[in-house]
């Protein structure tokens, strides 16, 4: 809604109004035809879904018949990164194409990692999101699932370019009752009396606690109802499920279909998921019209042991800047468009906005840095993706840097809730991820040069970056 955002905001995306209106020689509006119809948009975000969770990033027992059938005929990435380990600043990033840094959403030792309910911030209303310059190309617009991003009235979905909200507002592990958040409740047969989290519509709240036996469910049926009112116009979905994050629920359906145990069939329900919404594409005709993007907010959540996923090779998982943090499946799919292929190269959740700014014609405002590459030529041209780099942001703290094969680490740390080990490193650690993804073999003393190399890179990135106030750290 314009009027809730800042002047400079308001003129640019009325400016992107006036410029899609286009006319004739005689002033008359010309017709739209399906051919000049921009595409439409899916992106399905999971949350906490692991690089090795998927059959065709090879989980040995867990079924992925659509997810695998969908790389198969789009794009696989083998190096698809989030901005950040955990889920409210990867989520900030991935609308705005802007690292967590710049959007008030990078933690330190005065502010949480993420928001929870008695939080009082959330994304800023200056930030420019995918749905706000998509809504003012004419599409219709909707968030369908976790938003995380501020559950107050001034922050939510429909503050932010999305004409209609319906989901949970922030993780399905919070508002826990009784005593208080018990890691024990999440090894036990799911409850959902556990926690409190509320359902929403818009901004009124339907449903306390959320039923999220059948969370996944509702949520694939309330996107494939949007895409059904809104196939005659372009759109964008956005749909976030809030699982596999634990505490883990499955539909009954589900229930002790995979070798894996609930994890594995709440995945396999993930992936039920894709294949109704992608199915709909095609039967509606839509499908050689329509970008779908398949991705996780970030690593496994290792703590929850069977009740958490896999980064398959990768070292750690969740809240760290080893590549099982912040590595994560990434797919594309759009039949007749998209080169079907195993892209080794470098791409990011941040790369998104731009990418799809750049389908709908749209001109992003250039009064603010952005972090993400236009992938079409990767996409579309067979070519080598634009991104040759990639910032691994812990805290406020750039800890990692990967350019090209190499990544260097200039702080590590486990997972947090386990040894928690905070190590800077006076030399820092040099691995080529493209040999070993492990990260086993320390090969800093033979390139010094490449040391050199990303501490120049860095030096540089940190000059583009601006104080800014922290959303993370307001409360109600």
């Amino acid at each position: 809604m314009l009027h809730h955002k800042p002047l400079h905001v308001i003129l640019y995306l009325l400016g992107i109004v006036a410029l899609s209106v286009v006319y004739s020689c005689e002033g008359e509006p010309i017709e739209e035809t399906s051919e000049d119809r921009p595409p439409n948009v899916v992106i399905m975000f999971v949350d906490d879904l692991g690089y090795g969770d998927l059959g065709i990033y090879g989980h040995p027992t867990i079924p992925t018949p659509n997810l695998d059938r969908l790389a198969r005929e789009g794009q696989r990435w083998t190096s698809f990164y989030v901005a950040s380990g955990v889920c409210t600043p990867s989520r900030g990033a991935l609308l705005t194409g802007r690292l967590p840094i710049r959007l008030g959403l990078a933690y330190n030792e005065t502010a949480r990692r993420v928001f929870f309910p008695d939080s009082g911030g959330g994304l800023p209303l200056s930030e420019i999101t995918i749905a706000e310059v998509l809504k003012e190309k004419g599409y219709a617009t909707a968030a369908i699932g976790k938003w995380h991003l501020g559950h107050l009235p001034q922050y939510l979905p429909t503050q932010q370019g999305f004409d209609s909200y319906y989901g949970i507002p922030y993780s399905n592990d919070m508002d826990a009752t009784g005593t208080g958040w018990k890691l024990e409740k999440f090894f036990e047969p799911p409850n959902i009396n556990y926690w409190n989290v509320p359902l929403m519509e818009d901004d009124k709240i339907i449903e306390r606690p959320a039923n999220q036996h059948t969370i996944t469910k509702r949520y694939t049926e309330k996107g494939i109802e949007f895409i059904k009112q809104n196939q005659d116009q372009p759109f964008f979905l956005y749909l976030a499920h809030n699982l596999p994050h634990t505490p883990l629920f499955a539909a009954e359906e589900f229930l002790n279909t995979t070798k894996r145990g609930l994890y594995g069939d709440v995945v396999a329900e993930v992936d039920w998921s894709a294949g109704q919404i992608t199915n709909t594409l095609l039967e509606l005709g839509l499908a050689e019209n329509t970008l779908f993007v398949f991705t996780s907010d970030n690593g496994p959540w290792l703590l929850m042991n069977q009740t958490g996923g896999s980064a398959g090779l990768l070292k750690d998982g969740k809240g760290t800047t080893w590549e099982g943090g912040m590595r994560v499946p990434g797919i594309f799919w759009w039949p007749g468009k998209i080169k079907p292929a195993i892209q080794t190269g470098i791409g990011s959740t941040l790369d998104l906005l731009p990418t799809i700014a750049a389908l709908a014609s749209s001109n992003l405002p250039q009064d603010r840095a952005y972090d993400g590459y236009d992938l079409a030529p990767a996409l579309f041209e067979g070519k080598a993706s634009p991104r040759d780099h990639m910032l691994y942001y812990r805290r406020d703290e750039v800890c990692a840097v990967r350019l090209g094969p190499h990544k260097v680490h200039y702080i590590t740390e486990t997972e947090y809730h386990r040894d928690n080990q905070y190590t800077i490193h006076d030399t820092p650690l040099l691995y080529n991820v493209e040999v070993d993804p492990s990260e086993k073999f320390n090969i800093a003393e033979d390139h010094p040069e490449v040391l050199e190399k990303v501490k120049a890179l860095v030096e540089k990135h940190k000059t583009t970056v601006k104080p800014v106030p922290n959303e993370l750290a307001k409360k109600l």
